[in-house]
């Protein structure tokens, strides 16, 4: 299953797109109509979905919150519309990046390799050990050691530990860990990855296991720099 759905009302630009993909080595499926997307995704399997906003039909954001509601398949989100509360929202909705038209089309088949290969399940290997975690004890293992998180701190790294590569806001992580509607500000979120990556640091000193996304929020990434 190498097949990836392009959604772009644009024949010429959705030509482009299928062409250097195909190059890439993908089979791509095309639709131009925002009411066909879900359905279509409902009964076939991709590997990634290439979402313009702005197909005629249904908004691309309606659009990816309702995949997101059946499907983890990883979208990039194509858009015209740069403004950053675009951008957050595309990626609160359940998006793995964006990109901004205009764009390079080596650009866009580049961003499509990244967000496949972060999505990969970890190697593991002799070199390599699993992180474990433990939610009875709130503990994380990897290798032969293992530290002890708080409750706050063990929920915040399984969230993220879940979906490899994915972008949460800290809205949406504030949703996920505060469940009872308490009010936090974004400093707590940003205050409790402080000390999880602290921890984390004397468990696994060779590598940063939680990356900052500027602007975005954070991912849990233990293969791929910033």
């Amino acid at each position: 299953m190498n097949c990836i759905l392009i959604v772009e009302d644009e024949p010429k630009l959705a030509s482009l797109e299928a062409d250097y993909l195909h190059h890439a080595g993908f089979q791509t499926h095309c639709l131009s109509q925002g009411l066909e997307v879900v359905p279509w995704l409902k009964d076939n399997a991709v590997e990634l979905v290439l979402l313009d906003l702005m197909v005629p039909g249904r908004d691309g954001l309606d659009i990816c919150r309702d995949i997101r509601s059946f499907s983890q398949v990883p979208i990039i989100i194509v858009t015209a519309r740069i403004e950053e509360i675009d951008r957050l929202l595309g990626l609160e909705m359940g998006a793995d990046d964006y990109i901004c038209k205009p764009f390079s089309p080596r650009e866009m088949v580049a961003r499509v390799k990244a967000v496949l290969r972060r999505l990969q399940p970890p190697t593991i290997n002799s070199a390599e050990q699993a992180l474990k975690l433990y939610s009875q004890s709130f503990k994380v293992q990897y290798g032969n050691q293992e530290i002890e998180l708080t409750a706050v701190e063990f929920q915040l790294l399984y969230v993220l530990y879940q979906q490899p590569g994915h972008i949460f806001s800290r809205s949406r992580l504030m949703d996920l860990i505060y469940q009872d509607q308490r009010i936090v500000s974004d400093r707590t979120i940003d205050s409790h990855i402080k000390k999880l990556r602290k921890k984390l640091a004397e468990l696994i000193p060779e590598k940063e296991v939680i990356h900052s996304v500027y602007g975005a929020g954070y991912r849990y990434d233990p293969q791929n720099p910033d």
